[in-house]
């Protein structure tokens, strides 16, 4: 009985914090993702894993702003009304893709309806293949039409990102399996500590949660992403910081140093190690053995404009339930 609330209360948790997020869809819609995918791919020659990766970045953005409506269909690329239909349209609804071309707007008639819908999947990623194509094909001149699309470095580091991990695996279906940090057979404890004051350096609060273990314990990489930094940072010590396809930025400090072959760029997934516990930090490079040993896991979410710390407790506790269940399961 006491099992059962706990694992009431976790899930409870994880559904009130700012998602990581969980993801509902099911395959069929990811089969029609990636069929879309592909078929703008076979017209335009651009690689399909592109248009998976805007959509993926977009879909992530809408699912944390406010002031972005919900996604009619199954491709979540937004065009504000302006950009659609034309700067100087005076309706911001047109569908016809004579007066939207006459305004400069990026509607096309993607699926040969004769409109050109801001809420038809076909409609919406062929109007940004469309786009992407007056720059070309390659890959250099994808991250420009992508910069002047969004004015953001990091905008476009991220979807690249996505495009490499899409292309690495082949699939698109990789937002639901998450490992526990450190292998659960490991003398490990924590508890949360996210929010709590720290003084060290100036005030400040904690970005995470520490989780105590023993010195060399493995660390690993919690989901599928890329290693976005690697380095040593005066407080964090010698750290790690992965960004996943739900944009999320997950971050392991206070290492006591980093797997073999552990690069920037390199393309991670559940389970895979990264680095090992340690207690590293507070202090120029190479200081250690200033506190006990532990992994200080912190976890960002980027919205297109900033990105901000929130609580990993909840997801730890449900990602190490998860692996204890699977476990069992022999999976």
């Amino acid at each position: 009985m006491k099992s059962l609330i706990q694992s009431i209360i976790i899930v409870f948790l994880v559904s009130m914090a700012l998602p990581v997020h969980a993801n509902t869809q099911t395959v069929d819609e990811y089969a029609e993702r990636m069929q879309l995918y592909k078929k703008v791919e076979a017209v335009t020659q651009i690689p399909w894993y592109y248009f998976a990766a805007i959509d993926q970045y977009e879909r992530n953005v809408r699912h944390v702003r406010k002031d972005i409506p919900k996604a009619p269909g199954h491709v979540e690329i937004y065009f504000r009304p302006e950009v659609w239909a034309g700067l100087l349209n005076p309706n911001p609804n047109d569908e016809s893709p004579t007066t939207i071309q006459f305004f400069n707007g990026l509607g096309v008639d993607g699926n040969g309806d004769g409109r050109a819908s801001a809420t038809n999947d076909e409609d919406v990623i062929h109007a940004f293949a469309n786009y992407l194509l007056s720059y070309g094909v390659d890959h250099d001149n994808l991250k420009i039409g992508l910069w002047n699309y969004y004015h953001r470095d990091k905008t476009v580091g991220i979807i690249t990102g996505y495009a490499r991990i899409f292309k690495h695996f082949g699939r698109i279906d990789l937002e639901n399996k998450h490992a526990f940090p450190v292998p659960l057979r490991s003398n490990h404890s924590y508890k949360n500590t996210w929010g709590d004051a720290r003084g060290w350096g100036g005030r400040r609060i904690h970005e995470g949660t520490d989780i105590f273990a023993d010195y060399g314990v493995p660390v690993r990489a919690t989901s599928y992403g890329i290693v976005e930094m690697k380095g040593w940072n005066r407080f964090g010590g010698w750290r790690i910081g992965i960004r996943d396809i739900n944009n999320n930025y997950h971050y392991f400090a206070h290492l006591s140093g980093f797997a073999k072959d552990v690069r920037v760029g390199q393309i991670v997934e559940p389970g895979m190690l990264i680095g090992g516990v340690g207690s590293s930090g507070y202090g120029p490079p190479g200081t250690s053995g200033k506190f006990p040993p532990h992994l200080h896991y912190g976890i960002y979410k980027d919205n297109g404009y900033t990105e901000w710390s929130f609580d990993p407790y909840p997801h730890l506790r449900l990602w190490e339930r998860q692996e204890r269940q699977n476990i069992k399961k022999g999976r």
